[in-house]
């Protein structure tokens, strides 16, 4: 029979480790990071490592020996990956080597009387590579990284003021690395939640980059759009100036004439003025979320492509099978910069094609919006539909490859909404799933 303390103090280490790869194997599952495989690796030898070392299952004793190899090796994976900064550093001067050179001596004794506390050389890898970048590093911003340094440097300054390493061992407690176990498992816990937050910051502003870089790509297109709205008014406007000179000369310019004109400029103004609105405010940028209307937000993205679907005479039809006043929760330029990127595809897909046509089809259940946007392009294999939305993958010439991953990047992480592609017999279609706003 074993002690039923005893057995209760490593079923709490068990869990807590437990706990500790869950939470590990979740997060690289959102963002797959290496050091987060490698510490959810570590801990899994760590349990194996603990479960024989406690002996209450028949495991042979060499196991407790291929559990601690492996740990280590993926403590050091982790380490290093977890540490993405000069771990070498360069000294300008003596002053300089000499004080590293004292923190560095410091390091070891602190890592060495750690691994004295503990016995435990995966956690004392981990603390001594973590603790002398830091040090070689200070300047550089790592909260995640001393979170865990100092965490570990007070726990192991208390222990040793208060001799806890002699006090358990006569005692008869249970054995200290216990304590180990568990205090890594919280601080790494801590240090990790504080790392994700920093890559969901880095992630964004990467995504941002992205929008920023891939309207840049496609001002160009849009200047020309810009230049195709404005020939027909333009020639309006020289026929109206050319009317009123021929009228002014030949003497038969009549006030209700000219006024009629007048009114005809006007408008071909109005309308000039309109299209650069409409482009100033699509590529504005904003983050404001706010409740809009669906269809003034798809249909400022045919404003800007007008132009492009005359030139290239597509044959487009947007059918709205929903209540016009159908409103969703966001970003209204981020959701019409997401239509103008598949219609913008589509015109491409389409060029070549005799009759060429888009689909843009919006419909409505009691919770959900779904926006179809077809063509009869010339479509993508099938073994390109599992890729279409990564980053810099395009299977166009002279493509980015970043059009369709903000796609996905905007409608799952600003709207909550999905994105799926089918391919056609002739074309291709995108779904976008987006929520009611009630």
């Amino acid at each position: 029979m074993y002690d039923i303390n005893i057995v209760l103090a490593y079923g709490v280490t068990f869990g807590i480790l437990l706990m500790s790869i869950l939470y590990t194997a979740i997060r690289y599952i959102y963002i797959k990071e290496l050091f987060y495989l490698a510490y959810c690796l570590m801990q899994i030898f760590s349990l194996g490592y603990i479960i024989t070392y406690s002996q209450l299952f028949f495991i042979p004793v060499i196991f407790e020996d291929i559990f601690l190899v492996f740990a280590t090796i993926f403590a050091i994976v982790f380490a290093f990956a977890f540490f993405k900064v000069e771990f070498i550093p360069t000294f300008k001067n003596t002053k300089q080597l000499l004080y590293f050179t004292a923190f560095f001596i410091f390091a070891l004794a602190t890592v060495f009387y750690h691994y004295v506390l503990f016995e435990y050389l995966p956690y004392s890898v981990i603390y001594f590579l973590l603790f002398i970048s830091v040090i070689f590093n200070i300047n550089k911003g790592l909260k995640a990284t001393l979170i865990y340094v100092l965490g570990w440097s007070f726990v192991c300054l208390f222990l040793y003021i208060m001799q806890v390493k002699s006090l358990y061992i006569q005692s008869g407690y249970i054995d200290l690395v216990l304590i180990a176990f568990a205090i890594e498992a919280v601080l790494f816990t801590l240090s990790l939640a504080n790392k994700y937050k920093e890559l969901k910051l880095q992630n964004l502003n990467y995504e941002n980059m992205l929008l920023h870089q891939n309207r840049l790509a496609k001002s160009g297109s849009m200047i020309v759009n810009i230049a195709h709205q404005w020939r027909q008014p333009l020639n309006s406007l020289s026929y109206i100036l050319i009317n009123l000179k021929s009228k002014y000369e030949s003497d038969n310019l009549t006030k209700e004439y000219f006024y009629k004109k007048f009114n005809q400029a006007n408008e071909q103004l109005q309308f000039m003025s309109k299209t650069i609105d409409d482009f100033k405010d699509f590529y504005t940028p904003s983050k404001k979320k706010e409740e809009f209307y669906i269809k003034d937000s798809i249909q400022k993205a045919f404003t800007i492509l007008n132009a492009d679907i005359k030139q290239k005479r597509v044959n487009v039809s947007f059918d709205f099978h929903a209540n016009e006043f159908l409103k969703v929760y966001g970003i209204s330029n981020e959701l019409s910069q997401v239509i103008l990127t598949l219609i913008k595809n589509s015109i491409d897909a389409v060029k070549n094609e005799s009759e060429p046509f888009i689909r843009v089809d919006v419909s409505s259940d009691s919770t959900w919006i779904k926006i179809e946007i077809e063509d009869n392009g010339c479509g993508v294999k099938a073994k390109d539909i599992p890729n279409l939305f990564k980053a810099y993958y395009t299977t166009k010439k002279e493509g980015f490859g970043i059009g369709l991953y903000l796609v996905k990047t905007i409608i799952e992480g600003s709207f909550m909404g999905k994105v799926e592609v089918k391919a056609l017999k002739k074309g291709i279609k995108f779904i976008i799933f987006l929520e009611k706003s009630f």
